[in-house]
This record gives C-alpha cells, structure tokens and sequence, in this order.
C-alpha cells in the first residue's frame, strides 16, 4: 500500500504543475478561418476568443446572416482546437490519466 503522505505530496506536485499550464495555456492560441478565409477566429487555451478577422469583401449589407454563419462556424472550430490542444497539454502532464474536471 502506498504511504498516504507520499500520494499528498504527488498530488500537490500534480496541483501545481495544473496551475502553471493553466497559466500558460492562457499564451497558447488555436485559429480557424472559414468562408473562405473570409473570418478568421484565434481563441486561447482559457476558451476565449481573442481576435476576430473579418476580410471587408465579406462584408455584404444585403446578406448579414452569412456573415452571421461564418463567423460561428469560424468561431466554434477555434474553440474546438483550442480544446483538443488543452486535451493534448494536460494528456502531457497527467499521463492520459484523464482526471474529470481539470477541463
């Protein structure tokens, strides 16, 4: 059995390792563009969008809904590599234990 001492002592090891890429998760971006490279969208390692690049041809007053499309679609595949980063980093550092609720 393993000495219960020496598990806290990982696990608070393991709790600041989490912290420091969560901070540094919050420099690390994921892009995507869409429309053609019409919209792009760069989102963080936190989910949040940090920039939004609209080219002005895709701008057309007489069809703001497609604009409206691209820039979600452009949006949510960001947020879904910004994921699939934060998935590949925290596999690095738990060893693909996959611990429920770190993201």
């Amino acid at each position: 059995m393993m000495d219960v001492n020496k598990m806290m002592k990982q696990v608070q090891k393991l709790q600041g390792q989490i912290a420091k890429l969560q901070e540094e998760l919050g420099a690390k971006t994921a892009e995507a563009t869409a429309g053609g490279g019409a919209v792009r969208a760069v989102v963080n390692g936190r989910q949040e969008l940090v920039a939004l690049e609209i080219r002005p041809e895709a701008v057309d007053p007489d069809d703001v809904e497609m604009l409206q499309d691209i820039i979600v679609a452009a949006v949510n595949e960001a947020l879904r590599e910004s994921r699939e980063m934060v998935a590949r980093e925290m596999g690095k550092l738990t060893g693909g234990l996959g611990i429920p609720g770190l993201f």
